[in-house]
């Protein structure tokens, strides 16, 4: 029999306590969020990465992550050796984040938020990631369920609708707005994705997922942004986020 930590029977007993709601669509829109917003912080403005460091690393990687044409791009290593995730030196807790990114043919990459940093467990553990692929040609797009392993979905959790992401080589504009326990992912303009954490509904979908033996996943209230090394050539630009 597996023991529950005091921390998974903490979740517990929040998520008992709320009421159970529906993450559908509403009449709610991230422009809202404009009347108690703080300014907008650059994250990346096309020249400088004082703002980021890898994951579990005081620096910012040497190899693989570079700056071209005002992008902050991962250029798989010659030695076929991992850059490395990247992630930003200050945390959020609820926020608006904004930025565009570009794959080439066959590309994967992700999106992380509410990350954790933990010395020997990987970025994925913690932080929620909004799926970063070409669609077409990448072979995750066909596996998960539903979808959910698609650009713009909660990766291998929740698909997103519509499918609004644009083709290989082309810019997909992002917004993510985490507002307490609600999170939205708009992709090319369009709300595609809304959800609520710590119910009742979404405790047991982590306990039927691979996140299962991870009390940390989805959890932080507050944590970093995050951007994945997968091996694949990604473009990110004009990141910024404001606080709400």
């Amino acid at each position: 029999m597996k023991i529950a930590t005091p921390f998974a029977l903490a979740l517990l007993v929040f998520a008992l306590s709320q009421p159970l709601r529906q993450t559908g669509p509403d009449t709610s829109h991230a422009d809202d969020h404009d009347t108690r917003s703080a300014p907008w912080i650059t994250l990346f403005d096309g020249s400088s990465l004082d703002e980021w460091r890898g994951y579990n690393s005081p620096d910012f990687p040497d190899q693989g992550w570079v700056i071209e044409d005002d992008a902050l791009v991962l250029r798989p290593r010659a030695d076929g050796q991992a850059a490395g995730d990247i992630m930003s030196k200050r945390s959020f807790r609820d926020f608006e984040l904004s930025l565009e990114w570009l794959v080439e043919e066959g590309g994967n990459s992700g999106i992380f938020y509410h990350i954790l940093e933990q010395p020997d467990q990987a970025i994925y553990w913690s932080g929620l990631e909004m799926q970063v692929l070409d669609d077409e040609n990448h072979p995750d797009s066909f596996r998960g369920v539903d979808g959910n392993r698609q650009a713009g979905s909660l990766y291998d959790l929740l698909p997103i609708e519509p499918k609004t992401a644009r083709p290989f080589g082309e810019w997909n504009e992002v917004r993510i707005v985490s507002d307490g326990p609600f999170v939205e992912h708009w992709l090319n303009g369009t709300r595609v994705l809304r959800y609520e954490r710590w119910t009742v509904e979404w405790f047991a979908m982590l306990r039927n997922s691979k996140f299962s033996d991870h009390n940390e996943f989805g959890a932080m209230q507050q944590g970093h942004i995050g951007l994945q090394d997968h091996g694949d050539v990604v473009k990110y630009r004009n990141i910024r986020i404001r606080e709400l």
